[in-house]
């Protein structure tokens, strides 16, 4: 690290020739620290950035004119949901995340996904992905191999195979662990089964990142669990999608930043992660049915008691109200009746000449859906990404193209709209923070060395953007829609994108943690 760091200082005025393959020219360079943009030329040498600044190469490599675009280090999307979508032929370019300018993807978020880690990154390896893929182990996932969906404590049996499945993963190449809360079965597991998971992890130096239990009106004694379990278990905590989501919650987000930053003060690693839209994204169950009838069999068995069903009713009803009485949400993606994508509960209650409550119940019925909500405040927002310790991160997949559904747009616009709404044309915050954001942060939280900041002796994921015309174009009426103004796209020194067109390369690549375990 030492010596990429000399050669970053003294790039600028080396007078030795620099072998490289490739030299970008006359770029606007941010380098992921936040810094200033400054001007210069960037030399790639395999699949590794060799020089920065200005220089001389020795023989004819091959030139690219960066006149006028930005170049910054190729994005780290934190919290991706690619887990199977990643490693399926149609999706495994990962296309609308590469059109954003991401290079790599976190998956296993929010405690779900690919629990195999030795598996997931073996076949990333054979097949070949877009992006790079970087795992997280997903509590939900493991406690349901081991545990099922019980709603109870483990035993010490279940606990012990628990920490060796967490022990086997972290081996095998996980940067950590991650939860969630509101999930079947992860919001089962109390603070003292957390923490001995995070045990294992901490000694493996990895990270607790979570979904929390509640990011609505107890949005404050949620990030006091995290924390909780980051200071017992001795590992930094990262808050995924931070947010005051939820009408009655608005308010919270300041409270909440601030309970953050009396942490940090006091030393301890606490970061988050967000994406920039009003709406967030997850089943109807989640959403609109309680707690106790979210396992399609018990609703199912509740609809045919007359009592438990009038129980059921009120209780969907209760949900909904805060909710704009179903207005807030959205059908994105329901296989029963594609036609009903795009509209939320009470347009199709009126449409059926029915009630949003009977909505939901027929939709559960017949396999679920899943759903846009909109209920994040956006001067919120504003002030959430203006924190240092927020990093920009999609909560998204790979999508098709031509798929037949309507999903949440931040699959295709996060990071452009991020950098082209809110720094580039919005101004909230500077461009500089805004790829810091995307970037350089992303590697810290991660504790990747070798990846996310413009230097020497990183792996060439870099992306060049022309600042006029990158923007997000998927709405949530068209959400499948490319970003705009990636010209050019690094993945491990390969290109995936030369003059705004996809080339079809997956040069991506499973990335393996590895520290020894203390």
């Amino acid at each position: 690290m030492l010596v990429a760091t000399t050669l970053y200082c003294l790039a600028c005025i080396a007078a030795d020739p620099i072998d490289a393959d490739l030299v970008i020219r006359h770029a606007r360079i941010y380098d992921g620290s936040g810094r200033d943009a400054f001007p210069g030329d960037i030399a790639l040498r395999g699949k590794r950035i060799v020089a920065i600044g200005h220089f001389s190469v020795r023989g004819e490599p091959q030139q690219l004119d960066g006149t006028g675009l930005i170049a910054a280090p190729g994005f780290i999307d934190l919290h991706s949901h690619s887990d199977r979508s990643i490693l399926q032929p149609a999706t495994r370019q990962n296309a609308n995340y590469l059109k954003q300018g991401v290079t790599s993807v976190v998956t296993g978020n929010c405690g779900g996904g690919a629990h195999n880690v030795a598996a997931l990154l073996g076949a990333v390896d054979q097949h070949g992905t877009g992006t790079n893929v970087l795992p997280l182990l997903p509590h939900g996932a493991l406690r349901r191999e081991v545990m099922g969906t019980a709603n109870r404590a483990p035993t010490p049996g279940e606990l012990a195979e628990l920490m060796e499945r967490v022990e086997q993963g972290m081996r095998a190449g996980a940067w950590g662990i991650s939860t969630g809360l509101i999930y079947i079965p992860g919001t089962f597991a109390n603070q003292e089964e957390l923490i001995a998971l995070a045990q294992v992890v901490a000694r493996h130096g990895g990270l607790y990142a979570s979904h929390m239990r509640n990011e609505n009106t107890r949005l404050l004694e949620s990030i006091q669990e995290t924390l909780a379990i980051g200071q017992r278990a001795g590992l930094p905590v990262h808050i995924s999608h931070f947010k005051a989501s939820g009408r009655q919650s608005w308010g919270l987000a300041a409270d909440a930043i601030a309970l953050i930053r009396q942490a940090r003060d006091a030393g301890q690693t606490v970061t988050a992660d967000q994406y920039p839209y009003t709406a967030s994204s997850t089943s109807l169950s989640v959403l609109a049915v309680p707690r106790p009838y979210r396992h399609r069999a018990r609703l199912i068995s509740a609809l045919q008691d007359p009592a438990e069903a009038v129980k059921l009713r009120q209780g969907i009803a209760a949900e909904l109200k805060p909710r704009n009485r179903g207005a807030d949400l959205l059908v994105a993606d329901y296989a029963a009746n594609r036609s009903w994508q795009g509209k939320n509960l009470v347009q199709l209650a009126e449409q059926e000449e029915s009630t949003a409550v009977e909505i939901v119940l027929q939709m559960e019925r017949n396999g679920g859906a899943q759903m846009v909500s909109f209920s994040i405040n956006e001067a919120e927002i504003r002030l959430i990404m203006q924190q240092p310790f927020v990093a920009t991160a999609s909560d998204g997949g790979a999508q098709q193209l031509d798929a037949d559904t309507r999903p949440h747009p931040r699959n295709y616009g996060c990071f452009p709209r991020k950098i082209g709404r809110y720094a580039l044309r919005g101004q909230t915050v500077t461009v500089a923070q805004a790829i810091r954001s995307c970037s350089g942060l992303a590697a810290d939280i991660l504790g990747l060395t070798d990846r996310g900041y413009l230097r020497p002796g990183q792996w060439a994921d870099l992306v060049l953007l022309d600042p006029n015309t990158y923007i997000d174009t998927a709405t949530y009426q068209a959400p499948h829609q490319y970003a705009t103004g990636v010209r050019y796209l690094f993945v491990n020194g390969t290109l995936a994108i030369a003059k705004g067109r996809l080339t079809g390369v997956l040069a991506g690549r499973g990335l393996r943690h590895r520290v020894a375990p203390r």
